[in-house]
């Protein structure tokens, strides 16, 4: 993908939806938000490989355990969050991106700037987690 967005462009409702440019948009937004992540985890991969030669004290060894664990667990939830990150990717290379995979209409495009890998219209999202919630009471 290889669209030359206008400086200071943001997608909105006045045009075609998913056109070219808001294609472009998502797609350099689902990118660099993953770059970040990845950069984020080689630097913690480095930080806990430098710091587990540091502490000879055992209470500050069980400390810095424990932040570790605390870090792995958050890396662990942006490794899952970078599989739908991919998704959505390859949902744009599809030509189905910002389509509520339920009802199949446009996913409003504030909900998509604030959550680029949502896959329903916020109405479908609740309805979803209604049942979800009746069901996992039951």
């Amino acid at each position: 993908m290889e669209t030359k967005l206008p400086e200071g462009y943001k997608p909105s409702p006045d045009e075609k939806f998913m056109n070219r440019y808001q294609t472009q948009y998502f797609y350099n937004k689902l990118t660099d938000w993953k770059d970040e992540i990845l950069r984020e985890s080689r630097e913690t991969l480095a930080h806990l490989q430098e710091d587990s030669q540091k502490e000879p004290d055992i209470a500050d060894r069980a400390s810095s355990e424990t932040d570790w664990s605390i870090e792995l667990r958050t890396r662990d939830r942006q490794r899952k969050l970078i599989a739908k990150i991919d998704a959505a990717i390859e949902r744009i290379k599809k030509g189905e991106y910002g389509y509520c995979e339920v009802t199949g209409e446009p996913i409003d495009l504030e909900r998509l700037d604030a959550r680029p890998i949502a896959m329903m219209t916020l109405e479908a999202q609740e309805e979803h987690e209604k049942y979800e919630k009746v069901h996992r009471d039951s």
